[in-house]
């Protein structure tokens, strides 16, 4: 792991997990974590609050500045109040679209059916809210007890985890999808290379070895490869109608860039 990659995993370490975007990164923890490591400020993260910005200036070496401020009040640990959303369950109209926009697969249901927010997961990151078409998402209290240190580490983990699995799965639904998606624009570069540290996400790192390339595909690569697939079936069953020499021409390219994403 070169140094850079590990800064940024020491700072993504530190923030919540919550892939709320309010510290201005739409896509989750980690693009502001990389982003505090080329210099922007590290006191963004709201839910993190206080000791978040404190930690991440203690890390850096750089003066505490301070925490960007939070509607909730503060709880004893310095941080904001943990929130957890709910589903008024009578007025869902089974959309689906807060199942897309959760970063953490904390919401069960299927379409024109109602759907539940699996509370012990929810992060109160209120990205359902937004998407929901009747507003029938609501807000409230975490009364749980403070995490200790112990238990928010194992957290984090947890839901970073979750939000890497999110991820790839909906980057290789993408091109099935009809309508819009709610969700990031996952930077899937980003991902697949500081993914490959974690032993949790798997089939997402790109290894070679001296005699013959042994390939992964990244997040990044199977979505490419998937298109590339696409496109050349989609060719191949019109050229099996009538013969085009420009649509053959784009075939063989097709095939080139196939076998070259392949290693072979």
């Amino acid at each position: 792991m070169n140094s850079q990659l590990a800064l940024i995993q020491d700072i993504d370490a530190l923030l919540p997990q919550t892939q709320c975007g309010l510290c201005g990164h739409r896509d989750g923890c980690l693009p502001y974590a990389k982003a505090i490591s080329e210099g922007e400020e590290a006191n963004k993260c709201v839910p993190g609050g206080q000791p978040v910005a404190d930690a991440l200036a203690h890390l850096l070496g750089r003066a505490q500045l301070q925490a960007e401020a939070s509607v909730w009040p503060i709880q004893s640990d310095g941080r904001p109040q943990r929130m957890k959303a709910i589903i008024r369950e009578d007025e869902c109209i089974g959309c689906t679209k807060c199942i897309s926009a959760c970063p953490v697969d904390a919401i069960i249901g299927s379409g024109k059916l109602m759907h539940s927010i699996l509370t012990d997961l929810c992060t109160g990151c209120e990205l359902c809210i937004p998407p929901c078409p009747v507003d029938c998402i609501d807000l409230i209290e975490d009364h749980h007890a403070v995490p200790d240190e112990s238990m928010r580490i194992a957290e984090q983990d947890d839901l970073r985890n979750r939000y890497y699995a999110h991820i790839q799965r909906e980057e290789k639904r993408r091109l099935n999808r009809k309508g819009p998606v709610v969700r990031a624009n996952i930077d899937t570069t980003l991902f697949a290379r500081f993914s490959a540290q974690n032993d949790s996400v798997p089939d997402i790192v790109i290894t070679q070895n001296e005699v013959k390339p042994t390939i992964h595909f990244d997040a990044k690569s199977t979505i490419e490869l998937a298109k590339i697939r696409t496109q050349i079936k989609k060719l191949e069953k019109q050229l099996s109608v009538r013969e085009d020499t420009q649509k053959r021409l784009q075939l063989d390219e097709l095939n080139h860039q196939l076998n070259a994403l392949q290693g072979v």
